[in-house]
């Protein structure tokens, strides 16, 4: 599923850190400092699948030469703290091919140029050999000063200022949904990508009357990993997929993301079984069958995805998701609440108060039995895929029998019920 992230960082001298450096690590070249007489050799470095310069039309020729390029913007600070270059970090779609990847990252650098004025510095790198194959990504490095024919000029004022800034870099990020949604329409994807917030996202979905859109949105932004625990996380993950088992997290922001990912992923498959129901529903019921016999085939369309399967009942999966989010509670995690358990909770309860109309529609038969709150009792209410199957083998003549006799046993236990309830009153 395509995602979106675009992120803006400076490069600083009071940091350490140099734009010689970060041009030559993310394009994997060597480039010779001359004002910290220090080379920068990073040729060994893999996973780079293209870079280029792109400039105004009016800059110097030295500008395409990516050396003499970073040389000249460490020239033109002379403060100990300046801020020499500005990085934009990109998302690519893995769903999208290689050169629509390339065209899109030109496309946004090209806007940075005719907007800003500045020298941009692209890098696309493939995703690491030991992590997701899907993080295919661009490093945008640009100088902070205009390049005009003369050199480097102005200092682009327009980001850093705190009015301005803030409302240039959401424009930018609005450009990059946009390049990335029209490659995905080109690719034929239906997925899409959004740069709004969260809590932006579901108020627009419920604007729409978008229930169950604004209900998966009402979540906390995943939390960020980092560089040490994502090296962890990956070497985890290749020791699970060496040994044949089950990757489980080894850090604590790890399991966090882990539980988040799953109960997503959990969220988006009650999302399609609930759209394939309702649309089995609704052709069923054009073609004139009634109720129970489109509720039926609803529900056999929306469980029909498990048989190509052999996993877990889907019920249990989500129970295991929120299960491990529970033992991750256990753990302090100051000013953080535990959104993935709590919101499969809201879903997985959300039976009582439904009508016999919107039972219809359900993926699965879920009920505070299953979830545990019925410990304690004697029986255990069958789950509606149990049921279906028994529906789904039977002769109507014969369920019409049997509802009769399972109507009048309940009878029987209602009187017997009374009866008890008068003996005991007797009985005191």
């Amino acid at each position: 599923m395509a995602s979106y992230h675009l992120s803006v960082k400076t490069i600083k001298r009071s940091a350490g850190r140099s734009a010689t450096a970060a041009a030559a690590y993310r394009v994997g070249e060597r480039i010779e400092c001359q004002r910290e007489g220090r080379i920068h050799d990073y040729t060994r470095k893999q996973g780079i699948e293209e870079t280029f310069i792109l400039a105004p039309k009016d800059a110097p020729d030295w500008a395409t030469d990516r050396s003499r390029l970073w040389n000249e913007v460490e020239a033109s600070e002379t403060r100990r703290n300046s801020v020499t270059a500005r990085e934009w970090e990109l998302a690519l779609p893995s769903e999208i091919s290689v050169e629509d990847r390339s065209q899109i990252t030109r496309d946004f650098a090209q806007e940075l140029v005719s907007r800003y004025g500045v020298a941009v510095d692209v890098a696309i790198h493939a995703p690491h050999r030991e992590g997701d194959q899907r993080n295919h990504h661009a490093h945008v490095l640009t100088s902070t000063r205009k390049l005009e024919a003369d050199g480097f000029t102005a200092k682009t004022r327009v980001l850093d200022s705190a009015k301005t800034g803030g409302v240039e870099i959401e424009q930018m990020r609005g450009l990059w949904a946009e390049l990335q949604n029209r490659a995905l329409e080109r690719a034929g994807e239906v997925e899409r990508v959004d740069h709004r917030s969260l809590e932006a996202q579901r108020e627009a979905a419920l604007e729409r009357g978008d229930p169950l859109s604004a209900e998966e949105l009402d979540r906390d932004p995943e939390l960020k990993l980092g560089p040490a625990a994502n090296s962890m996380e990956r070497r985890a993950k290749a020791m699970a997929e060496r040994q044949g088992r089950e990757y489980v997290p080894v850090t604590e922001r790890g399991a966090v993301v882990h539980a988040a990912r799953q109960a997503r992923a959990a969220f988006r498959e009650m999302r399609e079984r609930l759209d394939i129901a309702r649309e089995t529903y609704g052709a069923e019921r054009e073609a004139g069958q009634g109720r129970v016999s489109a509720g039926l085939a609803a529900l056999r369309a929306a469980t029909a995805k498990d048989r190509d399967r052999n996993p877990d009942d889907f019920r249990e999966r989500l129970a295991r998701v929120v299960g491990q989010s529970r033992d991750q509670d256990d753990t302090p995690k100051p000013e953080r609440r535990n959104y993935a358990r709590e919101r499969l909770k809201e879903i997985m309860e959300k039976d009582a108060g439904r009508d016999g109309q919107a039972a219809v529609h359900k993926l699965d038969g879920h009920s505070e039995y299953d979830m545990g709150e019925g410990i304690g009792r004697e029986a255990r209410k069958s789950s509606v895929n149990e049921r279906l199957k028994d529906v789904l083998n039977k002769p109507r003549e014969k369920l019409e029998i049997e509802d009769e006799r399972e109507q009048e046993r309940g009878d029987d236990e209602n009187e017997n019920t009374r009866d008890r309830d008068r003996g005991e009153g007797h009985g005191l």
